[in-house]
């Protein structure tokens, strides 16, 4: 998760960062996360131009999006963390490293297991919470957990959503909601119940607000959309 705002959530791992000037790190993460963005759409076209291929949700995926994401950040890009790690600004401790690869394999077999039976927006949010709860990474967790879903979404939903206003872009703008949604998740996990129905409901806001994006390009009424830069993190 992006660590440039004073109420903005990031992991907090004993690794150290490979580039210690903030500016330069910014500027990195940013790259990195059009690099990672990129990445997803690529995974999305492999399989929605492909019918014949069935989707599985496969580490190896979430492992190749994360790489994206901390390259040249991260002495562990694209490896789950070996140790503990908090989550500043969150009560959620998340599982021991030990526990990380079989979480992992959980996750995918949940989604793989409901690909028929769940609607695509119950299964991404489901990623985007189960990926941030299980936390396999030692930073990068939301960035990944974020475009894991939508990757989900939209192979799910059969294309690459149209729209120039991303999900991955609309939660970066503004992640209270989304912290919101996660924590809701989390309180019905204590309670023994897989309970995303919070996060269903933001993405389905999001998922309209993608898709009038469109129509305001196409009439003319996105003014500032070549003003706006992409940000997913």
């Amino acid at each position: 998760m992006a660590s440039d705002a004073a109420n903005d959530r990031h992991s907090k791992a004993e690794s150290p960062d490979l580039i210690a000037d903030p500016v330069a790190r910014a500027e990195r993460e940013a790259r990195n996360a059009l690099t990672q963005f990129d990445i997803a759409i690529r995974l999305i076209d492999d399989f929605v131009k492909e019918p014949a291929r069935p989707f599985k949700l496969r580490p190896s995926q979430i492992m190749q999006l994360h790489a994206a994401a901390l390259e040249g950040l991260s002495a562990f890009a694209g490896r789950y963390r070996p140790a503990g790690v908090e989550i500043a600004g969150s009560k959620h401790v998340p599982p021991g490293g030990g526990l990380v690869p079989g979480l992992v394999e959980e996750l995918c077999d949940y989604v793989n297991d409901n690909l028929k039976a769940a609607s695509p927006i119950h299964l991404a949010a489901y990623v985007m919470w189960r990926l941030n709860w299980i936390h396999p990474f030692d930073d990068g967790n939301g960035r990944t957990s974020r475009m894991v879903a939508y990757v989900v979404l939209c192979v799910q939903l059969g294309y690459q959503l149209p729209g120039g206003y991303t999900i991955p872009e609309q939660i970066a703008e503004d992640k209270q909601p989304y912290y919101q949604a996660l924590e809701a998740a989390d309180k019905a996990d204590r309670a023994g119940k897989v309970d995303v129905s919070a996060l269903e409901k933001l993405l389905e806001g999001m998922l309209a607000r993608q898709l009038v994006s469109l129509y305001d390009s196409a009439t003319g009424n996105a003014a500032d959309a070549k003003a706006r830069e992409p940000r997913f993190h």
